[in-house]
């Protein structure tokens, strides 16, 4: 990289990394290299959050989420995660068709029963 596309590069960064070459050009090589690691970590915090949105939406109707995507997989129901995610906030009652497709396709899909609430928990 030539002189002009570094200090380009470099706009925005503090002390002598914005003017003086030699620390630019590592400063902006470093920041690179962040870049490039965190576009693929991206996608794996994303996916990761779907996982969690989808697991919270099968729960309130007592499956977990690993029978659940089972239970779409032996149906061949082809949503992605992040479909899914966005059904189970924004449309309860599709998501909840769709939780009951899979309980129909896998005999696991059992209903969780959620723990009894004892003591001040049951008053809030």
């Amino acid at each position: 990289m030539n002189k002009k596309e570094v200090f380009k590069l470099a706009k925005g960064f503090r002390g002598r990394a914005k003017n003086c070459i030699r620390i630019a050009r590592e400063r902006v090589e470093k920041a690179l290299q962040y870049s490039y690691r965190d576009r693929r970590n991206k996608k794996r915090d994303m996916r990761s959050l779907w996982i969690q949105r989808i697991n919270a939406g099968t729960r309130q109707h007592g499956v977990n989420y690993g029978n659940f995507m089972h239970g779409l997989m032996k149906e061949n129901v082809q949503l992605n995660r992040k479909v899914l995610s966005e059904l189970s906030m924004h449309e309860p009652y599709s998501f909840k068709a769709l939780v009951d497709v899979s309980c129909s396709a896998f005999p696991g899909n059992k209903a969780i029963v959620p723990p009894k609430k004892e003591g001040l928990a049951v008053v809030l």
